[in-house]
């Protein structure tokens, strides 16, 4: 038996856990500069607020109907979901951390001396709740599909109050009879378009198909699908993830980069988000490419990009950023106000097989590294930098309707009056 357990508008409970006055009040989040909701919770879309959309769009409407409109704040984001994801681990043997807001429980080994499932997950969402503050919904199933298909009738259908346990053969045909095919975990726009016209609009339909036809008519991962939604367990999370073959760090800007020291400062800081990711993951870079571009909008648009080739390579955050500084001239023109830069590490190799060489000038300081990697772990990003990235800078993220960081900023601590 697996469980999938997955917090409600994630973004917007976050947002609510230090301001209980906006506990049931409409609330959005908005994407990287202010631009796009990319959450909302119950009560904004029952007021009418669509997701992705630009928020300059609907910002009047938000304001009529009384919507919290706030940023992105991605650090209270963060540290919320790791206090959250440690109190769920207590209630399984193993987990998985799928997302920020998800996680997978697998009772292989406990599920028989557990004398009530529905008990065991109202026991989770309370603990949860009396510990972090946020509100989660608990699906159960024999295959980590079903674990899906029963949190979303947890979440979505009515009658179920945020924990539905697929146990039994009618549980089971009820959840898949009201979860239209298109949000079946894995069945995406394309794939579902198909099955409609082939008359397939329910989970259940999917279900019932020969699997034969399926094999004939899709491909292997629906095959899966199907006989996971029967039951029959062939998936498995992957303790072990497939390293990232490529790494990129980009962002849009704030406000526009018009100088050669903005610019330079922009990708040392990608060059320096890039290659944390490297060193994470025990990879070397080959090939380095930065690019920087002004809006598509823009009366000329222009799309610089610069590549390097690294003699040995690399994951030194030193190295990298001498190189992007470098390559800043190359791509800065004085008339272009750039809009969005980045960094990418290409040809990544792994680094526990790194072929040192006596005749390497400058070889990578993995003790430097390990130690500044350990320091900005433990005492939070851009505890040490560096000075390339400049200190007080003009181009950053935009974010004018920014919480507090109350969790991870001394000043933002909240104070408790007696």
């Amino acid at each position: 038996m697996f469980a999938l357990v997955d917090a409600n508008s994630f973004y917007c409970s976050a947002e609510q856990v230090f301001r209980p006055e906006w506990r049931n009040r409409p609330i959005i989040v908005l994407s990287n500069n202010d631009g796009m909701i990319v959450a909302a919770n119950r009560q904004a879309t029952e007021a009418g607020i669509p997701k992705f959309k630009p928020y300059f769009q609907i910002k009047k409407q938000c304001e009529e109907k009384g919507v919290i409109a706030l940023s992105s704040n991605y650090e209270l984001y963060s540290d919320l979901s790791s206090k959250m994801m440690e109190v769920i681990g207590r209630f399984a043997p193993e987990q998985y951390i799928y997302s920020i807001d998800e996680s997978f429980l697998s009772f292989k080994r406990s599920f028989p001396a557990i004398p009530c499932l529905r008990s065991h997950a109202n026991q989770l969402r309370k603990a949860v709740w009396k510990e972090c503050r946020l509100p989660v919904c608990v699906g159960m199933g024999t295959t980590l599909t079903l674990a899906k298909v029963a949190n979303h009738a947890a979440k979505k259908f009515a009658g179920y109050h945020g924990i539905c346990v697929l146990d039994n053969e009618q549980e089971r045909l009820n959840a898949l009879h009201l979860l239209s095919v298109e949000e079946v975990w894995g069945i995406g726009r394309k794939l579902s378009e198909r099955m409609h016209q082939m008359g397939i609009h329910t989970a259940l339909q999917l279900t019932n198909m020969p699997i034969g036809l399926v094999r004939k008519n899709f491909n292997v991962e629906v095959e899966r699908i199907v006989l996971e939604l029967n039951g029959a367990p062939c998936k498995s999370w992957d303790v072990a993830r497939a390293d990232k073959k490529q790494i990129f760090s980009t962002r849009s800007m704030g406000n526009r980069i018009t100088d050669l020291d903005a610019l330079q400062q922009a990708l040392a800081k990608h060059a320096a988000i890039a290659s944390q990711k490297a060193r994470k993951q025990g990879s070397l870079c080959k090939t380095l490419l930065c690019f920087a571009s002004n809006s598509p909008h823009d009366d000329k648009p222009v799309n610089g990009r610069a590549t390097h080739h690294f003699a040995y390579p690399t994951a030194d955050v030193n190295h990298i950023t001498s190189v992007v500084t470098r390559i800043a001239k190359e791509l800065f023109h004085p008339d272009v106000r750039y809009y969005k830069v980045g960094v990418g590490l290409l040809d990544l190799l792994d680094g526990r097989h790194e072929q040192f060489d006596l005749l390497n000038p400058a070889p990578n300081n993995n003790q430097l590294m390990t130690i500044f990697d350990k320091i900005n772990h433990k005492y939070g990003t851009d505890t040490l930098f560096l000075g390339a990235q400049g200190i007080n800078t003009q181009w950053g993220m935009k974010r004018e309707m920014l919480t507090p960081q109350y969790t991870t900023k001394w000043k933002d601590i909240p104070k408790i009056r007696c």
